[in-house]
């Protein structure tokens, strides 16, 4: 404050490396003055883009006057970072040389007026030298010859010179002291070590010249008949009774014998090296990475004081990821959520792959959303639930072109740090979502069409929400009937309250308005941005059935999460009553088709619907529970369930309840300190429970390509990675992701090469991991061997439960 010249930036270890500023060594806190050229922060810019640190000053740095910028490195965080720029000349020329006081000058004034005295010439005078002991280090240093030089004397007797010289072989090693071997070896003292080496080569093919002629032959048609050489019956005769053959067979016989036995106990055709595993260790010795971090995405202003709810990649868009962030609340704000509403603003931001600094769409919510999920049947279409218990939908049809060209929005958004200090929370939040860039785009703020009326929704959080399948869908009456248009226009959530909801979205079938309802709409003003995909639903949007779980096996405990099974019809005709599943149902005539009393003789009549589902709780008891709708001919009233059964097999609050994506009767529960798998059809308990771990498991998800495998994150910021096929009773890998407690865990195919997994903590920041291939693509057989674990572990509980009941009608005997 004060100072606008001066703008705190944050340079990170590799910003410091590049422009030889680092803390502590290159600059500090005496000196701590860095002089950059201007062109080389413009290179770092174009090379960067948005990752550059400069790049919240990119427009101060272009208009610089100066050659070179002064950066200050703030060791006390002063100005709130650890360096800042000084944007003008004038300051820069002030900290490099800071003005003098006046009692500097008076000094200065002083010593001026000592310097002006003259003093008069004094000529040399000659001193007598005094030796101080140079002489003797000079002799010292002078070269001496120590050592005694060595004379040879060479003589020859006279009367030899000029005689005539012979020379002879012979053996050295036979006269002593005549051969002396040198063997070479290499002087480290000369060996030079080649660093760089200037080196041309040019290749040029040889050429030579040829030519080819083919002969050309005039065509003409040819046939060719054979016939296959037979023996006569007479030379069958004698080769088959002739001595050579037997000789032959009795040779072969054994070694034939040998070769069938070895192809009965092995296959020769199998191929070993597919099937040999993948070393868990590197050649270097270190630990094999299974997820690899491959981006993260936060905003310091959307997820500050936040936790990530609610992670769903899109379903057809590559690289796009949505989430949802909620207040971290304790046990008593959550009751009083009316006092936290208007204190900040929910949304729920869509992120890229291209650009990880600034989310590519936000939605707006009207309180925080704890869960939401894409239609699988049009992605445009999103629908949520928040913490209040009303569920809201979005229509994104008018951005999806934008989605799918993502492109970096570094340059649209320059906030600089001073701006975000001294602004007001709500003007920041509207500057960064609202702000338009230097080229005139605006990040897209999209409202919601249509939200729940709060008398009629529940009255707790949603904890989780699904859309029915495509070719499901329930009137008015409770009933169930066939989806021509094949799209997702069902909803079905759950709460702590105690109830289930069923949801409809009727976008092809719109009641006919009266003139009064018209008028109001007419007064009602829609932003342009937002579609009336549902307009006729918003504030007055009621569910279709509710199921409420309070005099079932429940009792008190509401169901945080809810895994559906299929929908059964009871129908009769005229003699007797069917039972058909939907599935097959839709192959034939819809019950609710008209018929004429002419067009058959036994029309068929829908009597009941049946619907089981399984349920978890706040307390972690896992209720499996069957409803059934009675249709008579006036009206639809639901009757109480006809089974129930509830099992207490977590300690907490059930986070996770999905089923298997390869085996629709396999279902994962996650809550406390364990984890459970259950079966359906299996009564006695789950057919797989580990024990409890030192931490809580607070998320869960099967992978999406391995049917033995899934992930599980904890409290501690750890994810164990279950591979049933290897071991059972412990994770067969553990990884460390965060800091903080994994909130939510979303795994994603983005191609057959490259598999992701979206993580999220409770500081607010989203994880995208890469899955590495071991953890990819199923091992040989892995199907079959983890569907007969299952079944090997089914009927193991079933044994179980047949020997303690003849154990109890033992002792009752």
């Amino acid at each position: 404050v004060g100072h606008p010249e001066i703008f705190p930036l944050v340079f990170t270890t590799k910003t410091q490396d590049i422009f030889n500023c680092r803390a502590d060594e290159d600059v500090t806190e005496e000196n701590c003055f860095k002089l950059i050229k201007k062109e080389d922060i413009i290179q770092d810019l174009k090379t960067r883009d948005a990752i550059s640190d400069f790049h919240p000053v990119k427009k101060i740095v272009l208009e610089y006057p100066g050659e070179e910028l002064l950066v200050v490195f703030d060791a006390k965080f002063q100005y709130g970072q650890n360096f800042y720029l000084v944007a003008s000349e004038e300051a820069k020329e002030n900290l490099l040389k800071p003005p003098e006081t006046a009692e500097e000058e008076k000094e200065k004034e002083e010593k001026g007026e000592e310097t002006l005295e003259v003093h008069p010439y004094k000529p040399p005078v000659h001193k007598p030298w005094v030796s101080l002991g140079s002489e003797k280090e000079v002799e010292e240093e002078s070269v001496k010859e120590a050592v005694p030089k060595i004379k040879y004397m060479i003589s020859r007797v006279r009367r030899k010179f000029g005689a005539p010289i012979t020379f002879t072989d012979r053996n050295a090693s036979h006269v002593e002291d005549s051969y002396v071997e040198c063997t070479p070896y290499q002087d480290k003292s000369f060996s030079i070590k080649m660093l760089e080496k200037d080196l041309g080569i040019q290749m040029v093919p040889k050429l030579r010249e040829a030519s080819t002629q083919t002969k050309w032959t005039y065509p003409k048609n040819a046939a060719t008949q054979y016939f296959p050489r037979q023996l006569s019956n007479e030379e069958k005769e004698e080769s088959l009774s002739s001595k050579k053959l037997k000789e032959f067979l009795t040779s072969v016989h054994l070694r034939m014998e040998i070769a069938l036995q070895q192809n009965e106990i092995m296959n020769a055709f199998f191929d070993d090296w597919k099937a040999l595993a993948e070393d868990e260790r590197s050649s270097a010795g270190k630990p094999y990475v299974y997820l690899k971090a491959y981006q993260s995405f936060t905003n310091l202003h959307y997820l500050k004081n936040r936790t990530i709810s609610c992670i769903c990649w899109h379903p057809t868009i590559y690289g796009i990821i949505a989430v949802s962030a909620r207040g971290q609340l304790s046990h008593e704000e959550q009751v009083n959520l009316s006092d936290k509403s208007l204190l900040h603003q929910s949304f729920i931001a869509f992120w890229s792959f291209s650009d990880p600094l600034h989310p590519q769409l936000m939605l707006e919510c009207p309180e925080d959303i704890y869960c939401f999920q894409f239609s699988p049947s049009d992605p445009n279409i999103i629908a949520g639930g928040c913490i209040n218990g009303q569920v809201v939908l979005w229509d994104i049809s008018q951005h999806e072109e934008k989605l799918q060209n993502a492109k970096t929005v570094a340059e649209e958004n320059e906030v600089t740090a001073v701006n975000m200090v001294n602004a007001s929370v709500p003007n920041i939040l509207q500057y960064i979502y609202l702000s338009v860039g230097e080229n005139g785009t605006e990040l897209p703020l999209v409202r919601y069409c249509a939200v729940s009326s709060i008398q009629y929704s529940h009255k707790k959080t949603v904890t989780d929400i699904h859309w029915l399948s495509d070719y499901l869908e329930e009137n008015r009456m409770g009933a169930n009937a066939e989806n021509r248009p094949e799209t997702c226009v069902q909803l079905i959530t759950c709460s702590p309250d105690c109830s289930i909801l069923f949801w409809d979205i009727p976008a092809t079938r719109l009641p006919q308005q009266s003139s009064s309802e018209k008028t109001k709409e007419d007064i009602f003003h829609m932003p342009p941005d937002v579609p009336d995909t549902s307009k006729h639903l918003d504030l007055c949007w009621k569910p279709l059935t509710k199921i409420n779980l309070h005099k079932s096996a429940i009792n008190r405990d509401g169901p945080t999460r809810i895994c559906l099974r299929e929908m059964h019809y009871h129908y009769k005709t005229s003699e007797k009553v069917k039972s058909l599943n939907l599935l097959e149902l839709l192959n034939k005539e819809s019950p609710y088709t008209e018929t004429s009393p002419s067009s058959s003789k036994n029309p068929k009549v829908l009597e009941s619907i049946s619907i089981d589902f399984f349920v978890g709780t706040e307390d972690g008891d896992i209720v499996y529970s069957v409803w059934k709708v009675d249709i008579d001919s006036f009206a639809a009233k639901p009757v109480s369930q006809k089974h129930t059964q509830k099992y207490t097999i977590h300690s907490e609050a059930i986070n996770t309840l999905q089923k298997s994506p390869f085996f629709k009767n396999i279902i994962l529960s996650i809550g406390g300190q364990n984890f459970a798998i259950w079966k359906e059809g299996v009564t006695n308990g789950p057919v797989h429970q580990s024990s409890c771990s030192a931490g809580r498991n607070t998320a869960g998800q099967w992978s999406l390509t391995r049917p033995g495998v899934f992930f599980i994150g904890r409290d501690d910021g750890n994810i164990d990675i279950w591979d049933l096929t290897k071991k059972t009773y412990k994770p067969s890998h553990l990884q460390s992701i965060s800091e903080s407690m994994i909130t939510f865990i979303s795994p994603w195919i983005g191609s057959p090469m490259q598999h992701f997994l979206g993580v999220s903590d409770d500081l607010g920041v989203l994880h995208v991991l890469e899955i590495c291939p071991m953890l990819s693509y199923p091992l040989t057989n892995e199907y079959a061997n983890v569907l007969d674990y299952f079944e090997r572990e089914a009927k193991y509980l079933k044994h179980c439960e047949q020997e303690f009941k003849e154990y109890q009608e033992f002792q009752s005997k």
